[in-house]
């Protein structure tokens, strides 16, 4: 099992000297609190929220993955060089349309960079309506 990192693991003291690099790392989902049973539902999940993330032949986000509870729902993957390519930086981000079910969803992003392994999300809340 690979370790998976989260932003709330890091010290304070570490938070502030590693803000940057935690920071790009860490997925963030944007999306309403609640949705309707049975509708298209956009969740937007962006890797960092301050500072962008290289997109290098060797280190770049190469995938981000959307989950309910345990549940995976939508994964995209990325290509080194999506994002500018060498040099470059830029934040890999997606917006998932999923259908919601039952009363609630607790939805989780997790990210993967080829050089500093898994990165999860704080879950969100959702409530879903009839």
């Amino acid at each position: 099992m690979p370790n998976i990192s989260r932003y709330v693991d890091i010290s304070e003291v570490d938070k502030e000297a590693k803000k940057d690099y935690i920071d790009r790392h860490s997925p963030f989902i944007t999306c309403a609190s609640s949705a309707k049973a049975g509708e298209k539902f956009a969740v937007n999940v962006r890797m960092g929220n301050e500072y962008s993330h290289p997109d290098d032949t060797d280190h770049y986000i190469k995938s981000i993955q959307l989950f309910n509870g345990t549940t995976l729902l939508a994964e995209a993957n990325f290509v080194a060089g999506a994002l500018g390519g060498t040099g470059a930086k830029g934040q890999a981000e997606v917006t998932f349309n999923v259908v919601p079910s039952g009363s609630k969803m607790r939805l989780t992003a997790l990210s993967y960079c080829t050089k500093h392994g898994l990165w999860e999300c704080d879950p969100v809340e959702v409530s879903v309506t009839e």
